[in-house]
Formats: C-alpha cells, sequence, structure tokens
C-alpha cells in the first residue's frame, strides 16, 4: 500500500492559477469566505497579501491568504510581529476528510521559512461558523475573548497561534 500524496502548500503562481480559480465552497460557506476569484484577485493587486494554494500532491484542494501586517486582519497592532490569515478554505469536494489540521499544520511550517521573524498568527472567524472554529482551536490557535465586528456576516472571534 503506497502512502497518500503529503499536503503542502505554496503560493500561488500562473501555472497554479486556473485550477486555484477552480475551487469552491458549499454555497452556505460563502457568508464567511469569499468567492475565490474575488480573493485572489484582490491578493494579486495587494503587495503586501500573499495567496498560497493548499496542495495534495500537485493537485490543488485549498486556498489562504497570508497578509504580511496582521493589522490589515484585526484592525489593531500586536507587541510582536504578526502575519494575517485570511480566506482559509478547503474545497467542497475535500471537506469533511481531515484535511483542515494538515493544511494548517503545512500552512504554519511554511510561515516558520517563509517568514521566520513572525511570532504570530492571527485571523478572525465569524461567531457562527463553528466547525472552524473548532478546527482553529483543535490545531493551536487561541480565542482572544476580542471580537472583530468588521466582518459581512456579523461579529467575529479575534484569534492568534504563536509562531515557532
Amino acid at each position: 500500500m503506497s502512502a497518500l500524496p503529503a499536503i503542502r502548500v505554496t503560493p500561488v503562481d500562473a501555472a497554479l492559477r486556473s485550477a486555484v480559480l477552480g475551487l469552491h465552497v458549499q454555497p452556505e460557506q460563502y457568508a464567511y469566505v469569499s468567492p475565490i476569484d474575488v480573493s485572489l484577485a484582490d491578493a494579486e493587486q495587494c503587495p503586501a497579501s500573499t495567496p498560497m494554494a493548499i496542495l495534495h500532491g500537485d493537485t490543488p484542494m485549498g486556498y489562504y491568504r497570508i497578509e504580511h501586517s496582521a493589522r490589515s486582519v484585526a484592525d489593531r497592532d500586536f507587541d510582536v510581529p504578526a502575519l494575517g490569515l485570511r480566506s482559509f478554505f478547503i474545497d467542497t469536494r475535500w471537506q469533511g476528510r481531515g484535511f483542515g489540521a494538515p493544511a494548517l499544520q503545512a500552512l504554519c511550517g511554511d510561515l516558520a521559512t517563509r517568514h521566520p521573524d513572525a511570532r504570530l498568527l492571527v485571523l478572525t472567524v465569524n461567531c457562527r461558523n463553528l466547525a472552524a472554529l473548532a478546527l482553529y482551536q483543535r490545531t493551536g490557535f487561541v480565542d482572544s475573548g476580542a471580537l472583530y465586528h468588521g466582518g459581512r456576516s456579523g461579529p467575529q472571534h479575534l484569534m492568534w497561534r504563536p509562531l515557532p
């Protein structure tokens, strides 16, 4: 029996762009995450944002953005160098199969290489998005106890995870 391909992450480049644009979530999840074409176009226009693909082997199965300043996600500064995580999702065809936690592990491992000075990864998650909240807590994110009220679908928990 052969091993399953590892989950890895890489910046979205011209070779991956078309496949990444084919990713999507369940219709009800669009309350929590922007459509991929909107997020990717915005990230490509912002020099302080890096669009990233989550790969299973060589197949894109998810997407996220790293914001070089957590302020763009949380609307506040932090005492240590902090990055922001935005638009994290696993494609609907891959959901429910246990790929969320390994994807977040790969993401954090990649940040240690790409952004070695960063000490904190910050995100917001909608208060109604219980599945995402549970995933983030399982993978080392801590709820700050503060709410972010700038989200289009209501209040969001402000969470963070220390980076190595």
